[in-house]
């Protein structure tokens, strides 16, 4: 029960700040989504450096008023405290928590002490927290969040209204359970700005079960010191899975998105799981057109890539020398009337390729129809992972997995140590079972039924009319195809019968035939006389 009490008090300090947004005219605001999400982090931050700071410091542990003993710190115990701790939570100097600022709301321009307090928590936390960008830039952990208030006069009650909200609230309880709850929270965190109603979020959210699948079938036993990477990484979703599929102590990870607020929910979503490390490796860039990590090869690839795209404006540079060796199979071509057709998922395909380690894996969400495709750049592809030896093998999802899209998707899987005699290809169409979800229906799969795929690909399982166990030799003869269904044996059902009941069937069928064919002649003499009564008025 702890759990649920500590996710229903976390829930209601989200729903308090949201409530302070709609008081002050912000509520449903394009600024609201930053607004929400930077408090988080700020109360978030406060309690993992208090939460640390007491396990180094036996006064600060048995302080009844941490703030207090935290200010009458001397500078250089101060000092060593903060490197005790290092990378296990942000620096926070005595006047930039969360407490300081609630003991003086009193003073007047209340806002720009506010504003200026995060600013300063932003400006040396810059190198474990700041988001990169293409250029090397770093980000700023904090907006100067009263500046979205348009009247200068409500600025320090708006500060005030936040402050007194995080301050009615801890972290502090939950960091010391071992139990994983902040899934949960970050999905009602976001859940506002992960609609096509009320924002552009749901293009970086990948259900969890999918997620799930993937990690378990990628991981299926313990591995150490490898890397993982997400070239559309959105909020984090598969990485967050794979990474605990691996052990957060034996994984880097690193990322890749064009957007800003997306590179800002994964940041949140590492920080909430133990994985603030790898912030650093966050980088805003756009992945096809101007890769960060060009040269880098990783050992993990997970990633569930926007499928239609506009990439028309950097389509033509694509072509030039630079690209080729990663674009083996060519740039797709930009349709003439149908923009949102545009197959931006094949360049991720190759680019990943391109970027796997020696001892590479990874896993692919693609629409359905790339793995039957009868030609073009996806049997071109198609073929490239079969003839490289790397193909492990795919599954294919229900259909509506997916509540913002109705696109059928399969999961690639790719190893650049395949077993070629041993690919295999599942056919989960017909698993799971659907469920209202908002103004959408989606399909929901069951425990058992996502263990039946995982087990089936790992233990490489051949289940009649579910999964196959196929080789690189059997794909090529089908050209190409990797849908499961095509290599399903065709049975035919034989029940032994008598030779009387043969007969008897026979003729039960010879008196139907008549019944019908004597309907048939009764029914056209009724339209013959119907036409001949007719008359012209």
């Amino acid at each position: 029960m702890t759990d649920l009490i500590f996710i229903t008090q976390t829930k209601q300090l989200i729903d308090s700040l949201k409530s302070v947004c709609a008081n002050f005219g912000l509520g449903n605001d394009g600024n609201e989504f930053k607004i929400i999400t930077q408090l988080f982090l700020y109360r978030y931050i406060n309690d993992k450096f208090s939460y640390e700071a007491r396990k180094q410091d036996e006064t600060l542990a048995k302080a009844e008023d941490f703030q207090a003993a935290l200010e009458a710190m001397h500078a250089d115990d101060f000092t060593h405290l903060v490197a005790l701790i290092g990378s296990k939570a942000p620096a926070l100097k005595p006047g930039e928590t969360v407490a300081y600022l609630y003991n003086r709301q009193g003073q007047e321009n209340f806002a720009s002490l506010f504003d200026a307090t995060l600013q300063a928590i932003s400006v040396h936390n810059a190198g474990l927290f700041s988001i990169t960008s293409a250029g090397g830039a770093k980000d700023s952990l904090f907006d100067q969040l009263s500046l979205f208030i348009a009247d200068t006069s409500q600025r320090d009650a708006f500060c005030r209204s936040l402050i007194s909200r995080l301050a009615a609230f801890s972290f502090e309880k939950m960091l010391g359970e071992t139990y994983d709850f902040f899934a949960t929270i970050f999905e009602y965190l976001i859940k506002d700005y992960n609609s096509d109603s009320g924002g552009k979020y749901a293009e970086y959210y990948t259900p969890h079960a999918a997620a799930r699948i993937m990690a378990a079938i990628m991981v299926p036993g313990p591995v150490k010191h490898v890397t993982c990477y997400d070239p559309s990484a959105g909020s984090g979703t598969l990485l967050l899975n794979i990474a605990h599929a691996i052990g957060e102590n034996n994984c880097t990870i690193y990322s890749e998105d064009i957007s800003q607020k997306a590179a800002g929910m994964l940041r949140l979503n590492l920080l909430l799981n133990n994985l603030s490390r790898s912030i650093p490796n966050i980088v805003k860039t756009n992945t096809i057109a101007a890769p960060y990590y060009l040269d880098k090869k990783f050992d993990y690839i997970v990633s569930n890539p926007p499928f239609k795209l506009d990439f028309s404006d950097f389509r033509n540079n694509l072509l030039n020398d630079n690209f080729k060796d990663r674009f083996f199979a060519g740039v797709p071509n930009v349709p003439k009337s149908r923009k949102e057709a545009m197959a931006i998922y094949l360049l991720f395909i190759q680019h990943i390729m391109y970027s796997l380690s020696e001892k590479g894996k990874a896993a692919v969400i693609v629409p359905t129809g790339f793995i039957t495709a009868r030609g073009g750049m996806e049997r071109n592809i198609r073929e490239a992972l079969i003839e490289r030896n790397m193909l492990r093998g795919v599954v294919s999802m229900p259909g509506n997995m997916f509540a913002s899209t109705g696109t059928n998707v399969s999961v690639l899987f790719i190893d650049k140590n395949a077993d070629a005699a041993g690919i295999v290809l599942v056919d989960a169409s017909a698993l799971g079972n659907m469920v209202k979800d908002g103004k959408n229906q989606r399909t929901v799969l069951s425990a058992a039924e996502e263990q039946r795929i995982i087990t089936a690909m790992n233990e490489k399982q051949a289940q009649e009319h579910f999964s196959a166990v196929v080789t690189a030799a059997d794909i090529r003869n089908k050209n190409y195809t990797f849908a499961a269904g095509q290599f399903f044996d065709v049975k035919t059902a034989y029940v032994p019968i008598t030779a009387a009941a043969f007969q008897q069937r026979v003729n039960d069928f010879s008196q139907d035939i008549d019944r019908l064919f004597a309907a048939s002649a009764e029914l056209e003499r009724a339209i013959k006389q119907q036409l001949e009564g007719l008359r012209y008025a």
